[in-house]
């Protein structure tokens, strides 16, 4: 699936080096994960988040993020002054690194207690996001043509803030309403994982 995503994604983008700079996480994350899965596999419910914020990131790639179709449909519906599809790659941007950061630190025994492990996640997931926020800044310093397709602002002056904001939203949702079905795929992993030593 992910492959006729990007595949698709890659057809006549609207801005090439825009769509570049989205998709690069996607193909690095993809490398990644080919090369650690057979040495450590990660939860179904980690892969299929992945998946999921991977085609986000493709779709925002190939119509730059300000002008996803749907959501210009949801503009004029629901009376929004901008396309807010970025809104939605920002909460993955939280909700994802948190499970994957959830899941490496209970297997790698990392942090102890539930709520110092909660903390951490999403100290780790605001810096990540705050991090990207002064990716996007350099981007547009360097090149000012890639700007505002990769910036995705709009004309919105709190959009760093906002960003950073989902990516918070997105964080505790994943923290909150998957913890639970993570913990039980974890267990079952963690059991696969000591029967084949």
């Amino acid at each position: 699936m992910l492959v006729g995503v990007f595949v698709w994604s890659a057809v006549e983008p609207k801005d090439r080096i825009t769509w570049l700079l989205e998709v690069f996480p996607v193909i690095i994350g993809v490398g990644v994960l080919a090369l650690t899965y057979n040495r450590f596999r990660l939860t179904q419910l980690v892969y299929v988040l992945i998946l999921l914020h991977s085609i986000v990131l493709l779709v925002g790639g190939h119509y730059t993020y300000a002008e996803v179709p749907l959501f210009e449909e949801m503009k004029g519906l629901f009376g929004f002054e901008r396309n807010n599809f970025d809104k939605l790659g920002h909460f993955m941007q939280g909700l994802v690194p948190a499970m994957i950061a959830r899941e490496l630190i209970i297997r790698l025994n990392i942090v102890q207690g539930r709520n110092w492990r909660s903390f951490f996640i999403v100290c780790f997931c605001l810096a990540l996001s705050a991090f990207y926020e002064l990716l996007e800044w350099w981007v547009a310093l360097v090149s000012e043509e890639a700007a505002e397709a990769f910036l995705g602002m709009q004309g919105y002056e709190w959009d760093t803030q906002s960003d950073m904001g989902y990516a918070l939203i997105g964080a505790l949702t994943g923290l909150v309403f998957l913890s639970g079905l993570h913990d039980r795929q974890l267990k079952e992993c963690l059991s696969k994982t000591a029967r084949s030593s």
